[in-house]
């Protein structure tokens, strides 16, 4: 993970999390077969099927060939937790509210987040970035909405609604397909520094 500021990508509005399909593209690239977009992605809509395909391809695309493994032969939950490293990796807005907002507020045992927390992180990152200038307000609340929606169905928080962070447990299988690619991405599920220096001995 750079330090250099990068250009936000808030492509991630196209869809939130959607595990199961997620992990049907990921089969299918392992695999090396044709997913049905149309039936599987789509709906039967063509068109929707092909958006949300090149979504998920694109999310894939930052997995190493471990974590696609880890993500296609793993248990529900760290599907879920290795879904959202994807996430993170495409999309740095998601990374960087999840590692300054989330991380910083469970380290000090404050386990809501609150519409104001967000509203903060918005305003400072708009600052820094000058694509977000740009975004309309239905596109702002489209952020806000999918940034939950998707903290939501990794597990990092209870639900859209009371936004109560949940502490994470990491299975030892993605906890080195993690440190092997690079140490950081563990903050994205919220290990402590402390924790992060004891798993890579």
């Amino acid at each position: 993970m750079t330090q250099e500021l990068e250009k936000y990508d808030f492509s991630f509005t196209t869809s939130s999390l959607r595990l199961n399909e997620m992990v049907v593209v990921a089969t299918a690239t392992t695999e090396g077969k044709e997913v049905d977009f149309v039936n599987d992605l789509g709906g039967g809509k063509s068109a929707t099927g092909r958006k949300m395909l090149s979504e998920f391809n694109k999310r894939i695309s930052f997995l190493t060939p471990a974590q696609l493994t880890t993500l296609v032969q793993s248990d529900l939950t760290t599907r879920r937790q290795i879904a959202l490293v994807a996430v993170c990796k495409a999309y740095a807005f998601i990374r960087d509210f999840i590692i300054e907002v989330v991380r910083e507020k469970l380290l000090v045992y404050d386990y809501k987040i609150s519409d104001g927390d967000f509203i903060s992180f918005y305003r400072r990152k708009t600052e820094l970035h000058d694509e977000m200038e740009k975004l309309t307000e239905l596109t702002q609340k489209k952020i806000k909405q999918v940034t939950f929606k998707i903290l939501e169905q990794s597990g990092i928080i209870n639900n859209i609604k009371e936004r109560i962070i949940q502490p994470q447990f990491l299975d030892e299988n993605l906890i080195k397909v993690l440190i092997n690619d690079n140490p950081n991405w563990l903050k994205v599920l919220l290990v402590s520094d402390m924790d992060i220096k004891k798993a890579m001995k």
